[in-house]
């Protein structure tokens, strides 16, 4: 029963899957992160503006639901050269579609650190993102996310610090 159930199931989800459209594109846009620090800060914690880019995949499931997922380049932390890391993000983000132009969703992100070893960062983060989108055309739209830090980012063996990032982007995308 279980397999056929299954069976059923990974047919069902594959034809929904293939039987709507599937969008792939890029995105630009700009952000602003901060840390946010358990107990006392150990610097000024001023804010880090970057440029944020990447590609994503939108997976249309109905007609108003759909999963993006999304490979990008975000630098974030703090302004201040000791607590700025680059991260190259993975969000999934499901999404809902209002009025045929304004969709919502949310979803987890894991982000992988680049160029730096042995910082005191983890090498890995887990957050939550929110999103809006509005489409201006069936091709561009624009954006933006609140991502929240769900794991602390620095490494416990080498700081006794907890913080989580919490970033804002404002993005344009394009879809192909």
């Amino acid at each position: 029963m279980k397999t056929i159930f299954t069976t059923l199931l990974f047919i069902s989800i594959t034809a929904l899957t293939f039987s709507q459209e599937t969008k792939y594109g890029v995105r630009i846009g700009t952000n602003i992160s901060n840390l946010d620090y358990d107990g006392n800060p150990v610097n000024s914690n001023e804010h880090r503006n970057g440029f944020v880019f990447g590609a994503f995949v939108d997976f249309g499931i109905t007609e108003s639901f759909g999963v993006m997922t999304e490979l990008q380049f975000s630098p974030e932390g703090s302004n201040n050269e000791e607590f700025d890391t680059d991260y190259l993000n993975l969000p999934v983000i499901a999404k809902y579609q209002f009025f045929n132009k304004l969709s919502i969703g949310v979803g987890p992100q894991v982000g992988l650190k680049v160029h730096k070893k042995n910082d005191g960062f983890k090498n890995f983060v887990f957050s939550g993102v929110g999103f809006a989108e509005f489409m201006i055309t069936d091709e561009f739209g624009i954006d933006a996310r609140y991502i929240y830090g769900l794991s602390n980012v620095f490494d416990k063996e080498l700081e006794p610090i907890e913080a989580k990032a919490g970033v804002i982007q404002v993005g344009i995308s394009y879809r192909l």
